[in-house]
């Protein structure tokens, strides 16, 4: 399937049933492509976004932005957190306009753009190894913002102050375990004639928190009823394995149109529906 039609048009997907695990306010734009190929969709979030305890750290940051060279972005999360507290501080789009922007994937430059800002970088994958790989000359001895979630992998602070950057690493947000979704997920998978065949997955914290919010019983649903697991990319994937859960769709580029594509193509080689 070429890029330029990454997300078929037709019914591809007639009978399956999804679920779509990502926090409430991010479901509909995979939801939706889901539904346009005639899946049937539940949305039961696995994160749930909030707001860090202080803001302290990040707004330290947002107003020392004249002392950066870069800024990098790895979610829509971060950007829309960042600019909140850039509004709410009264700094304008023209207090960056100096630096060099990184976002990674085009979700999240796209965010960066609405807010009227230039994205000078998107590494070629959209994982941290990948900005890691093409920042790293680059970076040599400028000194480096990045705006992330309290909790996430520490590979590109460690390794771009290994090529020689000044890394400042400010948390803009935190994600949790939506309590509320344990019971509405325990009783998914117990309907038999209801459950999802596909759950999807598009981050390493949507599949950590999944396997919190199940019981034992929901376990033994997962493989009693040959539920197929969807992983948006290699370190969602690398998560799911070591949690002891099965990779069985793979996106090959790792993005939400990407996930939807390897959906498509794995429900067309082989009969998901029981």
């Amino acid at each position: 399937m070429s890029k330029k039609s990454s997300i078929p048009t037709n019914r591809q997907l007639s009978g399956v049933r999804i679920l779509v695990g990502r926090a409430r306010h991010q479901a509909s734009a995979l939801s939706t492509e889901l539904r346009k190929l005639g899946a049937t969709v539940l949305e039961i979030p696995f994160i749930e976004i909030r707001k860090p305890r202080s803001f302290k750290p990040l707004d330290f940051a947002l107003r020392s932005l004249d002392t950066y060279d870069w800024l990098i972005l790895t979610s829509v999360n971060g950007v829309d957190a960042m600019w909140e507290r850039l509004e709410k501080l009264r700094l304008a789009k023209r207090h960056l306009k100096h630096l060099r922007i990184a976002a990674i994937g085009p979700a999240t430059k796209k965010a960066v753009e609405r807010c009227g800002v230039k994205v000078d970088f998107v590494p070629k994958e959209y994982i941290a190894e990948s900005i890691v790989r093409s920042l790293r000359k680059r970076v040599k001895g400028k000194r480096v913002l990045l705006v992330r979630a309290k909790v996430a992998r520490d590979v590109i602070p460690t390794e771009l102050r290994k090529a020689g950057a000044h890394v400042d690493v400010v948390e803009a947000y935190e994600t949790v375990v939506p309590q509320a979704s344990r019971q509405r997920l325990r009783s998914a998978l117990q309907k038999s004639r209801r459950f999802p065949h596909i759950i999807t997955f598009t981050s390493s914290s949507t599949v950590k928190n999944f396997v919190e919010l199940l019981d034992a019983n929901g376990k033994r649903a997962l493989k009693r009823n040959g539920i197929s697991m969807a992983s948006i990319g290699p370190v969602t994937s690398s998560t799911l394995g070591e949690l002891g859960l099965p990779v069985d769709i793979a996106a090959k580029q790792f993005t939400i149109p990407g996930l939807v594509e390897a959906i498509v193509r794995t429900v067309t080689m082989r009969a998901l529906i029981r």
